[in-house]
């Protein structure tokens, strides 16, 4: 490797792990947005909450990375031109494809990279966090009691309060129907009360002041208790209130938990599926027709169904009955014809466009990370053009690919995930739009064939608005 090579590579790195850093942490901000009130309040530990983001930077890599190299490549060469050095490496014989050569190649190994990282680890992270936030969603933060009403949420047990003082929090006129014990009912009644939870949230306390507690024993009617008491605290099992961890096998993979290995399986079986049913589709068909057209000769010894020896004298209206009938055969027939098909037809489109979404997702492992390689043809030219590496000029073309990859992209797999398009086509269409722009862009910047003076006033333009 030249010694340019090396210096060129040099200047990439800092600016890489700049902009894929702050990708990451923008994607973060967003993600602690979205989920921040089903975090908050519910008496999780540091290393859960730690976790649960940890697993989703997963995701975050993978976007951040292919953003991070468009960022480096639009510092880096702006540096270079802005300070003269490409002009220089031209003069002693370089060439912008020399100079882009040694980055291509390494964004070919980070292509690899995150290949790898996108089908192999990627997956388990998105079924791991999908667990943790369901067992985080369905952890209870408070148990809420309102005013005349019960409250169920606890298992064997019913709280009413007549009223709520919200001063200091306390419930007023409290009644308990403990119904834990199928032998013995307990109603317990009190001026006042206050309800608090345990400090690992396994237990809720209710605690109660100047009450009565009435004991009945439903095996003997007689056998009644009552009990005063000016406090009393009942310990109630909290189920749910408290964290708990899910097993790994309690929930299915969907599309993007799979590998591409465990996906190839799911499109064979589902196009299997799929063929079976358009086979039955084709055989209930011809098996139909045939039925409705076959040709019917009336013979006596056959024994067609027709009774030739009968007497004869009902003429056209016997003719008639017979003519209903074959009309009511052939209607039932074809209803029980329309709602076959309907039903095969079904499970032609359902397995059809199950196999549709697992193909887009096997693309897409491989159109994401090619997006590295795709990012290099835009953002060397582009940095050339600019002759500036500072971040905000980078930051404003980053911007503005990002829209158009990302638009292209989603709107690709929604189009293909409803098989409008194909799969193939719906995910590398934004790197086959982008790279194509990059490709022209770096032809004609190599040939110093490009008005570098309108880009130049465009983006002076669009940073001073």
């Amino acid at each position: 490797m030249s010694i340019v090579s090396r210096y060129i590579l040099r200047a990439l790195i800092g600016p890489f792990l700049f902009g894929a850093l702050t990708v990451m942490f923008l994607f973060l901000l967003q993600f602690l947005y979205k989920y921040i009130d089903q975090l908050v309040g519910k008496g999780l530990s540091f290393w859960v909450i730690a976790q649960l983001i940890a697993l989703n930077l997963a995701w975050m890599v993978v976007l951040a990375v292919p953003l991070g190299v468009l960022v480096a490549t639009l510092m880096a060469f702006g540096n270079l031109a802005g300070s003269n050095e490409v002009t220089i490496i031209k003069s002693g014989g370089g060439s912008l494809l020399r100079m882009m050569a040694p980055v291509v190649v390494a964004s070919g190994l980070l292509f690899a990279a995150l290949f790898w990282f996108n089908d192999r680890v990627l997956p388990d992270a998105n079924h791991a966090a999908k667990i943790l936030m369901h067992d985080i969603q369905r952890t209870k933060p408070t148990f809420a009691i309102d005013k005349g009403q019960f409250s169920t949420e606890l298992e064997g047990y019913s709280i009413l309060a007549r009223n709520i003082d919200s001063s200091n929090g306390s419930l007023l006129g409290v009644t308990v129907y403990d119904n834990t014990n199928v032998n013995e009912r307990s109603v317990v009644s009190a001026d006042s009360g206050v309800v608090a939870f345990s400090t690992n949230l396994s237990k809720l306390i209710v605690t109660l002041f100047n009450g009565e507690i009435h004991q009945a024993d439903t095996r003997e009617r007689d056998d009644i208790r009552i009990v005063q008491f000016s406090k009393h605290q009942i310990a109630m099992n909290a189920r749910g209130f408290e964290f708990s961890r899910s097993g790994e096998g309690v929930f299915s993979r969907g599309d993007r938990e799979l590998s591409i290995a465990e996906m190839e399986q799911k499109v064979v079986g589902s196009i299997t599926t799929a063929g079976e049913a358009q086979r039955k589709v084709d055989s209930n068909i011809t098996l139909h027709l045939a039925y409705l057209f076959q040709p019917t000769v009336p013979d006596d010894s056959a024994g067609s169904g027709i009774d030739l020896d009968s007497n004869t004298t009902a003429g056209f209206g016997q003719d008639s009955v017979e003519r209903s009938e074959a009309a009511a055969r052939v209607e039932k027939r074809l209803r029980l014809l329309k709602s076959t098909l309907e039903s095969d037809l079904y499970q032609v489109n359902h397995h059809s466009l199950k196999a549709n979404k697992f193909l887009v997702e096997i693309h897409k492992k491989y159109a994401i990370p090619a997006a590295c390689i795709v990012f290099i043809l835009v953002g060397c030219p582009f940095g050339v053009i600019t002759r500036r590496g500072n971040f905000g000029i980078s930051a404003a073309i980053t911007l503005g690919f990002y829209v158009v990859y990302w638009a292209s992209l989603i709107g690709g797999e929604k189009l293909a995930d409803r098989g409008i398009i194909s799969p193939w086509l719906g995910m590398w269409f934004a790197n086959l739009l982008i790279g194509s722009v990059g490709i022209l862009l770096t032809i004609r910047v190599s040939n110093e064939s490009v008005s570098f003076g309108f880009f130049r006033r465009l983006l002076r333009r669009r940073v001073k608005s």
